[in-house]
């Protein structure tokens, strides 16, 4: 039988894995484009769509924004099926390079057609191609680990989530930039590049990628084997827990922002914009990401032994803390001052290492929990916390809402609501915490030669 070109299994060695600067480099160019794209999407709705007679043939504002949410919650949805596309038939290899192709497509319309319908065709591209290669790309990094370097995953996935924020931090900086100077072709077509330079990066490295083979019909049946089931019982509580983790957290780009447009703008000698706050969180969580592999959680191990879960359960409790910022500003504002937008990067701080803590323990351990055949699946479930705590803000906000345009929870009230829901949910996560009986399910290693 002729040699598989492919690596099939990790090598046995403790070293790093020698496809992991492919993959860091195809996250971080990859989240560019994505990051790059949605960062200027409302603005090309609302200021450059054209017509097909080439007038201009601009949304509103309630419209713009309603396709932004749908075009998300497509994106968020996909993994689902990109996780059943990539372990029961493709690959993770195959499926990433596919789907880059139609990515790739999906920029190559925006960049052509300014029109509603160039919006419709490359934006349905975009979600079912980045949604689909989203869970693939981090079940990749743990398909590269074997036993013997096990110990280096941890790290590997602090540096993944480091990846994901310099591309998204540059691009979220120069992308409106590029819109408001050059407009909407060179606006999207610098992410669309960054795009083909991620497919192109992974490509590369297809001979040092550990190729897991997909399981074939089988696997339909494996998912949902006594292994698969338990594994799923096991996990989906986690999951419905980190739910409110999300719920808070992706309200910086919302109630934050409106937060701010009452705030003092006047920080660091510079004037901000209220959105321009949500920047920090990328460069913090570059800044953060060492600081808690190499300082905090050694230091904290020398105290209690931090596991996963343990880190989860810390992280909600400072998500809770992230909240008290803005609850302070609220009555601030209620008492007449102005306070500067500057404390909201204090709230920031707060929220971002809650983030290290929950978001980032949360993906490498869906990774390691999820049996051999599931891993996609498994991660792709774990990204649908993001929907259901953004679901939760949304039924919260449309329960509370007056109908003459007022709310039930004015001012602090409402960030003291979600205080309170998120410390309920991290004291009720500590005895599901205790209960839970971790499984790792590291991939077999291949003979050490097998890498020549």
């Amino acid at each position: 039988m002729a040699k598989n070109k492919y690596l099939t299994a990790p090598v046995a060695s403790e070293k790093m894995p020698a496809g992991i600067p492919y993959i860091l480099t195809t996250e971080a160019a990859e989240r560019f484009a994505f990051y790059g794209m949605s960062s200027i999407l409302v603005v090309f709705m609302t200021k450059h769509l054209m017509a097909s007679s080439g007038q201009l043939a601009v949304m509103a504002d309630e419209p713009a924004k309603a396709w932004f949410h749908y075009f998300t919650a497509a994106v968020y949805f996909m993994p689902l099926i990109g996780a059943v596309i990539s372990d029961v038939w493709l690959g993770k290899f195959k499926t990433i390079i596919w789907f880059s192709l139609v990515y790739c497509a999906g920029f190559a319309i925006l960049v052509l057609d300014h029109t509603r319908l160039g919006l419709s065709a490359g934006l349905i591209l975009i979600a079912v191609a980045a949604g689909t290669i989203k869970p693939c790309l981090s079940a990749n990094v743990g398909d590269q680990f074997g036993a013997s370097n096990r110990h280096l995953i941890e790290k590997v996935y602090g540096w993944f989530y480091f990846s994901v924020n310099l591309g998204a931090a540059i691009s979220m900086y120069l992308c409106p930039d590029l819109l408001e100077k050059y407009g909407p072709a060179v606006g999207f077509g610098v992410p669309g590049a960054f795009m083909f330079i991620a497919m192109f990066s992974y490509w590369l490295g297809r001979y040092k990628l550990v190729h897991i083979p997909p399981t074939g019909k089988a696997g339909w049946r494996g998912m949902l084997d006594k292994e698969g089931v338990r594994a799923l019982l096991r996990l989906c509580p986690i999951f419905v827990f980190i739910f409110m983790f999300f719920a808070l957290f992706y309200q910086s780009e919302s109630a934050w922002v409106l937060q701010a447009q009452k705030m003092n703008l006047m920080w660091l000698s510079k004037d901000w914009l209220p959105a321009q706050m949500q920047s920090a969180n990328p460069v913090l969580i570059m800044v953060l990401i060492p600081l808690f592999t190499y300082v905090i959680y050694p230091a904290l191990n020398r105290i209690w032994s931090m596991t996963p879960l343990r880190k989860i359960g810390i992280g909600m409790f400072l998500t809770a803390g992230s909240f008290l910022v803005p609850v302070w500003i609220e009555t601030q504002l209620k008492n007449g001052a102005q306070p500067s937008i500057g404390w909201q990067f204090v709230a920031y701080i707060f929220l971002t290492g809650a983030e290290i803590m929950v978001s980032i323990t949360a993906l490498e351990f869906a990774y390691t929990q999820a049996p051999r055949k599931m891993k996609s699946m498994i991660q792709s479930i774990e990204l649908l916390a993001i929907s259901l705590g953004n679901m939760f803000v949304a039924v919260v906000n449309d329960i509370i809402k007056n109908e003459d345009g007022t709310s039930k929870l004015p001012g602090a009230s409402y960030y003291w609501f979600f205080v309170i829901a998120m410390l309920v949910t991290a004291v009720l996560f500590i005895p599901l915490a205790r209960w839970y009986k971790p499984r790792e399910y590291i991939q077999g290693e291949a003979p050490a030669d097998s890498a020549s």
